[in-house]
């Protein structure tokens, strides 16, 4: 190597590690909740899925994710909710090593977990969790995939972890990755409650009888159009699911049939359950009813034209 080769690769090497040490190696995001209008469940597919039709909407109940970038090659995984398994099955630890694949690098990744969002809720937030890792390793790392790449990682997770890459609410087809992003901007306030059950996805499908009695309705634009008339969604918007788990949990029609004597526009099931969230034009009735369900019930309350605020910190490697 002669001079000017040395000296080139003392400066390229410079620069790198000035790269580095402005890159930062520890990142928080907020993981947050989502909610659906309207789950239409339209065929099974030859895969073993579903097709389905839904809105996803985010509400104000968030799960807190820690990413760090650590000198051990592996991945490890903390959560603050005993019944989460913190081994190659979680999805959090599946969005790291498929990102460590995609890129060609050595796992090196501690994952913390604060987790709010109840588990089984129909809610999403293990899918929350697992696209937050996805772009808070895509941060740590220097943006080396573009929302493309991401995407189509996310797709291998789980069917609504492609949602939670973007902000907005979207309208949701195939098996629940096939996106169209909207501005639904709802002036309710909106009463989620958990009645504390824990419902598995995988059963829902498999107890789900199609009825060929209902009609079928274009469901964006009835959600777009009636965005201020909730009322008329009471007998055109509903989740397939709903018939399937009030029979198998009747706790789950009562708490909404509390919302909706609580003076609720409108309630629904959320996903395959079991949370049921109901819409509120006025807040003091919303804040009554949420006060009454909490004694027996986990209750959160999410304000009109609400809005997620992802990034809390990051820590740089010098910092």
């Amino acid at each position: 190597m002669n001079f000017e080769q040395l000296l080139l690769y003392y400066r390229v090497r410079t620069v790198n590690n000035c790269k580095k040490m402005q890159q930062p190696t520890t990142t928080s995001l907020r993981a947050y909740a989502k909610i659906n209008f309207g789950l239409h469940i339209l065929r099974k597919r030859t895969d073993g899925y579903h097709d389905i039709e839904t809105i996803f909407h985010r509400i104000n109940i968030f799960d807190i994710v820690t990413v760090k970038r650590i000198d051990t090659e592996r991945i490890t995984i903390e959560c603050t909710h005993p019944e989460i398994p913190k081994d190659n099955t979680n999805l959090c630890y599946k969005a790291a090593d498929l990102f460590y694949s995609e890129i060609g690098h050595n796992k090196e990744l501690r994952i913390i977990v604060e987790k709010n969002i109840p588990v089984g809720a129909g809610l999403g937030g293990g899918s929350s969790d697992a696209a937050a890792v996805l772009r808070a390793c895509n941060m740590l790392y220097g943006y080396p995939l573009d929302d493309t790449a991401l995407g189509r990682l996310s797709s291998r997770i789980g069917s609504d972890v492609p949602y939670f890459l973007q902000s907005g609410s979207a309208y949701a087809t195939g098996r629940g990755e096939i996106l169209d992003y909207f501005d639904l901007e709802l002036p309710y306030w909106i009463v989620l409650v958990y009645p504390r059950i824990h419902i598995e996805t995988k059963w829902a499908y498999q107890s789900y009888t199609p009825n060929r009695n209902v009609k079928d309705i274009d469901l964006k634009s009835l959600v777009r159009e009636n965005i201020t008339r909730p009322r008329s969604w009471v007998n055109t918007l509903r989740n397939d699911f709903e018939p399937v788990v009030f029979h198998e949990y009747p706790v789950v029609m009562r708490v909404k049939e509390a919302l909706i004597k609580g003076g609720a526009d409108f309630a629904l099931m959320s996903g395959s359950g079991s949370s049921v969230f109901g819409l509120y034009q006025d807040e003091s009735y919303a804040k009554e009813i949420a006060a009454s369900l909490s004694a027996s019930y986990d209750v959160w309350i999410t304000p009109p034209f609400f809005k997620r605020e992802p990034l809390i910190s990051e820590r740089k490697a010098d910092a």
